[in-house]
């Protein structure tokens, strides 16, 4: 097999990354590694599908798009990420196999940890680094933990009372009218019945819980670092996000912070405003 496929036809493409088939959606354009590369990284019980407005807006505007499933989810095959550090690895191992030197990661939520220790680890391949909804630490109930495990419908139900500001979504988003509440709920049932092997809620869950190193992370950093977070996130809340806020202007970095009036998921609840930020941060 060859190590990616992808043609004009269609708007996606297929990795081999560390010995599996890894999924990635380019936004409907056909992958040029010689363009600049984004990398768009999911967060728990997600997949490349929410990042649709951003991805497809930057694929067609100068870019090269890797919006992925991670390992175990959905459409990409091999082990489901157990922690943060494994996924950051995955996230190199990504790039090598699309032959990218230097991209710009975009994480949501989880993915935004990855994002951040693989920026961390990958020093100047990394253009710039985008971090939404994240928090450090970004510690987990036990309750909700043990819900995720046990009860994961139960769960489910949970995480889209608090993640959520709107019930519709804006036009630009996922169409008028969309119950976005619904639609969140039905992807994760989705995400999670993709792997019935592993229960990627609660694995991805545990890996958040347990990741320490955010603070040291930024500081090793070299690119500069956009937050976007949600002034009504109850899942991570702005000042969870302030330790690495600080540490990274502490390091030197360039910071820029766009708070926006939205829960959890800013990419399909102000995909506008969120699609601003991430394009103006980009702009060379």
């Amino acid at each position: 097999m060859d190590k990616f496929r992808g043609t004009d036809e269609r708007p996606d493409m297929e990795l081999l990354v560390n010995g599996a088939k890894t999924y990635c959606y380019t936004g409907g354009k056909p992958f040029d590694a010689g363009k600049p590369t984004v990398v768009f990284i999911h967060g728990v019980l997600n997949d490349h599908s929410v990042w649709i407005l951003q991805s497809r807006y930057l694929a067609h505007h100068g870019w090269n798009v890797l919006a992925l499933d991670l390992p175990g989810h959905c459409r990409s095959e091999g082990e489901a990420p157990a922690s943060v550090e494994a996924a950051a690895d995955f996230i190199a191992a990504l790039l090598d196999a699309a032959g990218v030197q230097r991209a710009a990661l975009v994480g949501h939520s989880w993915g935004s940890l990855i994002a951040l220790e693989a920026a961390a680890r990958l020093g100047e391949r990394v253009s710039h680094l985008v971090l939404v909804g994240t928090a450090a630490p970004m510690k987990v109930s036990p309750a909700l933990i043990e819900s995720s495990l046990k009860e994961p419908e139960k769960a489910i139900q949970m995480i889209n009372v608090f993640s959520r500001s709107t019930l519709a979504a804006p036009p630009s988003a996922l169409g008028p009218g969309t119950w976005v509440h619904g639609a969140n709920v039905a992807l994760n049932r989705r995400v999670l019945r993709s792997n019935p092997k592993v229960n990627v809620f609660h694995r991805g869950f545990v890996a958040c819980d347990n990741y320490a190193g955010g603070e040291a992370a930024i500081a090793r950093i070299t690119c500069p670092v956009l937050f976007v977070l949600g002034n009504q996130d109850q899942m991570t809340p702005p000042k969870a996000a302030q330790a690495l806020v600080q540490a990274a202007r502490a390091a030197g970095r360039q910071v820029q912070v766009a708070s926006l009036p939205v829960g959890h998921h800013q990419m399909n609840e102000t995909p506008d405003a969120m699609l601003a930020a991430l394009r103006d941060f980009l702009r060379p």
